[in-house]
């Protein structure tokens, strides 16, 4: 029977941290500052904006949400853009995806000043992962890190397989278990034998959009199991990439959905911002 990785718990515990140097930043006259930016009627990004906003007022960090309609063009989003990269009270830009289709995404991030871009998509701030430089850090990915680090799961030596290749969660993700010295396979939708591969991993981290994709016979006994997946079922439920049941009897450590990897993306947000704040003292 595996160990519950309890997102839920950690994520208080580093969110208290933050407080705690959030109230010690103001002191010295810096109030953390968070801005998000959402286009359009999409319900579950409505539900995103709102729970940063919450989590900000919880830190105690300033932030500003920024309701644009729809017909939004290219021009009128890129000029608020540009204005929050000026705002001195701005420490942190996150423009909530998808964006209606008219818009391209890449072009809104690329104009982010990569100082304030939280999310860590700016390619100058991928570059800096890359090489292991880095000021920030994709939240998803960190989080699935601040998991393992704190439920004392050394990477170091360990066989490590992502499934999934997208650049917010599988590629970082990747490079992130490289950092810490995994030996790390990428799986993905042309991978042969994928459950071969995965069998193979001592730390599986499965972000490839696809309700209780993973079954047991696709993991290794004792394995630590991290699931990214968010997906609702029809029925209502949320599930995982994961099919828990028939997983979590061979793991030695799974994360639950939800409760697992979900509450530590805004967490990881939040400490981005702080991190951009920071660096305006030196």
């Amino acid at each position: 029977m595996a160990n519950i990785i309890d997102g839920k718990k950690i994520a208080a515990e580093v969110r208290a941290e933050i407080a705690a140097e959030c109230a010690e930043l103001k002191a010295k006259g810096v109030t953390p500052g968070l801005a998000v930016i959402i286009v359009g009627e999409d319900p579950a990004s409505k539900v995103y904006v709102r729970n940063k906003k919450k989590g900000c007022e919880e830190v105690g960090f300033h932030s500003e949400v920024y309701e644009l309609p729809e017909a939004t063009t290219e021009e009128e989003l890129l000029a608020l853009v540009h204005k929050l990269n000026r705002d001195e009270a701005i420490h942190g830009i996150l423009v909530q995806l998808p964006l209606p289709k008219h818009l391209n995404d890449e072009i809104i991030i690329q104009n982010i000043d990569p100082k304030k871009d939280v999310d860590a998509f700016h390619e100058i701030n991928v570059g800096k992962i890359m090489i292991g430089n880095y000021d920030f850090l994709p939240c998803t990915p960190a989080g699935v890190m601040v998991l393992l680090e704190k439920s004392g799961i050394d990477v170091c030596g360990k066989e490590c397989v992502v499934v999934g290749r997208s650049n917010i969660v599988g590629k970082p993700q990747a490079m992130l278990l490289l950092h810490a010295n995994g030996t790390v396979t990428v799986c993905h939708s042309r991978t042969k034998d994928l459950a071969e591969v995965t069998r193979r991993a001592d730390i599986l981290v499965v972000a490839i959009g696809k309700a209780d994709f993973v079954t047991g016979d696709m993991v290794k006994e004792g394995a630590v199991v991290i699931d990214v997946g968010m997906n609702r079922k029809v029925d209502g439920k949320l599930t995982g990439d994961v099919d828990f049941a028939t997983v979590e009897p061979k793991a030695s450590y799974i994360t639950p959905v939800p409760g697992g990897v979900g509450p530590m993306t805004i967490t990881m947000l939040l400490r981005n911002t702080l991190t951009a704040a920071k660096k305006t003292l030196k």
